[in-house]
């Protein structure tokens, strides 16, 4: 089976992937598809910094805002529901760009090789979702435990349809989510993916950005984001509550720190994973590297997407 042809538009937060995908899929046909872990959560645009639709120019942009922050998702749930979507893209005559800074997602991504987790049973959903209006959904949830317990750990109990799926995957297969997952993400890559990364030659420049960003951020309403995602009483995933941006004004609503102490907390997190995002890509040893910034200051836009043409040309051959 012939191989998809992708592009991964990778690298640290605030260093100008998005700008930069947007600008190749101008130049190379192509679409955007999102690899990052939190920007797929609806309602917390602000905080997860997911492009708005200037900043999309018309280009179209996948896997954004597909999720409440109730639900769970494992690297694993995010290549089953992004695989259709670049097949889908290709089919078309398209390239599929990914861009994001989640390398464990768009990793997972590269590696799954079978998307099946039984076929659906109706009658088996519909009676599973009747037991949980009967019961309640702490009982369902213990159902999901007894069988299943690393997937009850990871689905919130008020999160009915992924604790549904979950057990209708163990009864009609006979296997847990959890081993399916681990299963699925194996063996050869379906894509044939050039990786090209942002890099710094000056990390203080990335760091002025990362800083000036939560500024922006901070003005554009983060503060009532934060507050509607940890303080309306419903259900917070655990992927959804590790997103920075928001667990630092827990202790600003406690009134135990300053929202100017927020935004520092904020500021140094975001350096913090920055800095963990460039260790993970520098494991990419067929990467195309590229530097978007010279001098201590930044490319044009323009220029560094024609740098990244030739690059990608150079690599396709």
């Amino acid at each position: 089976m012939e191989k998809i042809r992708t592009v991964s538009v990778l690298g640290p937060t605030a260093s100008g992937k998005t700008g930069l995908a947007v600008r190749l899929a101008k130049r190379l046909g192509g679409e955007v598809v999102s690899c990052d872990s939190m920007q797929l959560y609806r309602g917390m645009d602000i905080g997860t910094a997911t492009p708005d639709m200037a900043e999309r120019e018309g280009i179209l942009h996948h896997m954004f805002d597909i999720a409440d922050p109730a639900e769970e998702f494992s690297a694993a749930d995010y290549a089953r529901m992004a695989a259709p979507v670049i097949e889908d893209i290709a089919a078309r005559g398209r390239l599929p760009i990914l861009c994001g800074g989640t390398g464990l997602y768009r990793d997972a991504l590269m590696r799954i090789t079978d998307f099946a987790e039984g076929d659906p049973d109706e009658d088996l959903r519909e009676s599973l979702y009747a037991y949980a209006k009967e019961h309640g959904n702490a009982a369902l949830h213990e159902r999901l435990r007894a069988v299943d317990p690393e997937a009850a750990d990871a689905i919130h109990m008020n999160n009915v349809k992924r604790v549904v799926r979950a057990i209708e995957v163990f009864e009609t297969t006979g296997r847990t989510k959890t081993e399916t997952d681990r299963e699925q993400i194996a063996g050869d890559s379906p894509y044939a993916d050039i990786p090209l990364i942002l890099t710094f030659e000056d990390r203080a420049l990335l760091y002025e950005r990362i800083e000036r960003r939560v500024d922006l951020m901070m003005e554009a309403g983060l503060e009532e984001e934060a507050r509607s995602l940890l303080l309306s009483g419903n259900p917070v995933s655990r992927t959804a509550a590790q997103a920075i941006g928001y667990k630092e004004f827990l202790p600003y609503f406690r009134g135990e720190c300053s929202l100017e102490a927020v935004s520092a907390s904020i500021k140094l997190a975001t350096r913090h994973y920055a800095k963990r995002q460039m260790i993970w890509f520098r494991r990419y040893e067929n990467a195309l590297r590229l530097a978007p910034d010279e001098n201590g200051v930044m490319k044009d836009g323009e220029r560094l997407a024609e740098e990244a043409v030739t690059l990608l040309s150079a690599r396709s051959g």
